[in-house]
């Protein structure tokens, strides 16, 4: 049987370089190696195409992404994604469409292709995401935007809850659209990753490491809740690591000789980070989705210390030390930083993680929804 299947994705899957473009790259290349043919579709803003992507695609698009200002119908991410040419090119065949997030899900809501297989990947609750952005948010012109984003966003979810067969990254997720949009196929998948062994290193490490997108408001607040609430009452040397640190996050660390903020480090600086650090620490105030950056650390650091909200839906509660407030952050990272990270807990990890986070069984798992 001939396994074609249109991909449409949010953004330029390569290099593969943040959390939202991470597991489409790797779903590509198990997807393909499974015999899938691929026919790849990408909405452009600020990454150019890639030559990576024809080793595993039969065709790749490319589309403009537009500019526009705040709708009041649809949701911005939605509305600068609609490409006519993108549906004359879907109308050619009559093959599988998976969407890769709700941004390319406008066809959907369109009802354009109402008697094609459909799926649509959940990266995230997307309204949730924007509800919590605009209550970190700052910036009164930014708050308005996120709110209004939200607002459009949890009535367009509701629209398509029902309309595809829905792969969500996280099992909160798949409660969240069942309670919230009475969604009735809606699936866990776990998220594709380019780790499948725990490379943790022996010994300990000498210092403790949050890293993340620091221009993302939500990253924000967690570095300076953790300088104010938990390392600026103890002496553990502590490394803040992460694109564009603000310089409210700067001025914060600054009182602190033992506080470092890393800044823009590449790819390989950030691995060496998560690999020598002795805890990874990594409070979240978003419960929605899943945390790569968590994932990253489980597989390649230490000791992981998080609380509630960083780890929902994930499945790795049990690998992680959880911690809600600043006082049992302390307590419980004084006795980490003391405690060596032992053979019998990386293999407990290991064993865990491949359980779940098993690119060739999840693989093995989209062959047999679409095929």
């Amino acid at each position: 049987m001939s396994k074609h299947i249109h991909i449409i994705t949010h953004d330029v899957p390569w290099p593969a370089d943040f959390g939202g473009v991470v597991d489409l790259y790797y779903k590509l290349k198990w997807l393909h190696a499974f015999g899938a043919r691929i026919h790849l579709h990408c909405f452009v803003k600020n990454r150019p195409p890639q030559e990576e992507l024809n080793k595993y695609c039969e065709t790749v698009h490319y589309y403009e992404r537009k500019k526009a200002g705040i709708s009041f119908t649809l949701p911005y991410i939605v509305s600068s994604r609609i490409s006519n040419e993108l549906i004359t090119n879907l109308q050619k065949d009559e093959y599988p469409i998976l969407l890769e997030g709700i941004h390319v899900s406008y066809l959907l809501h369109a009802n354009l292709f109402p008697h094609r297989k459909i799926f649509l990947r959940l990266h995230n609750a997307e309204f949730k995401y924007y509800e919590r952005l605009a209550e970190h948010e700052s910036n009164l012109l930014k708050k308005i935007y996120f709110k209004n984003e939200g607002r459009l966003l949890k009535k367009y979810e509701r629209t398509i809850a029902n309309k595809a067969s829905i792969w969500a990254v996280s099992s909160t997720d798949v409660e969240l659209y069942q309670t919230e949009f009475d969604a009735k196929d809606i699936h866990f998948l776990p998220v594709f990753l380019p780790w499948e062994d725990v490379q943790t290193r022996p010994g300990r490490g000498e210092y403790c490491l949050y890293q993340g997108n620091l221009s993302v408001n939500e990253n924000e607040r967690a570095a300076l809740w953790l300088i104010e609430e938990v390392f600026g009452r103890n002496s553990i040397p502590f490394i803040i690591a992460g694109k564009a640190p603000s310089r409210k996050i700067k001025k914060a660390a600054d009182p602190y000789p033992h506080i470092h903020i890393t800044e823009d480090p590449s790819d390989q600086e950030m691995q060496e980070l998560i690999a020598g650090a002795h805890v990874n620490i990594l409070p979240s105030f978003n419960s929605t989705g899943v945390k790569l950056k968590l994932l990253n650390a489980l597989f390649n650091g230490r000791w992981c210390l998080v609380n509630l909200a960083g780890c929902a839906g994930s499945g790795v509660n049990d690998l992680c030390t959880i911690a809600e407030t600043a006082g049992e952050f302390n307590a419980r990272l004084k006795k980490l930083f003391d405690e060596p990270f032992p053979e019998k807990e990386m293999q407990r990890r290991d064993a865990a993680l491949k359980d779940l986070y098993h690119n060739e069984e999840n693989a093995r798992r989209i062959n047999a929804w679409i095929w």
